[in-house]
């Protein structure tokens, strides 16, 4: 298995997925704790996150995988949402919670 497709068996296999640096317990940017807090407040108890940190090649495969530059990147149902940038815009909107809750 290539890690393109370790990546998409990821996001295929989870329906709420974040790369993100470090854990949803123990976030380690605040990028990434700012999207774990918003998916957080959208009521999300259940969601995987990959620790790019863990596994450079992740880190650097997802950013080509999504061609979007930057960590985190949340998937929800197998499509790309965004970073943290576009999850806050979507949150002030209400769109982030009804992606979340439906």
């Amino acid at each position: 298995m290539t890690i393109a497709e370790k990546i998409k068996h990821q996001i295929d296999t989870n329906p709420i997925i974040l790369y993100m640096k470090g854990t949803a317990e123990f976030p380690q940017c605040g990028f990434s704790a700012q999207a774990v807090k918003l998916l957080h407040q959208c009521g999300a108890t259940n969601f995987t996150t990959v620790n790019v940190l863990e596994d450079p090649e992740i880190r650097q495969a997802i950013k080509e995988f999504s061609n979007w530059p930057t960590i985190p990147q949340l998937y929800v149902n197998g499509e790309f949402i965004g970073g943290s940038d576009i999850m806050t815009e979507m949150y002030a909107s209400g769109e982030l919670q009804t992606l979340i809750s439906g």
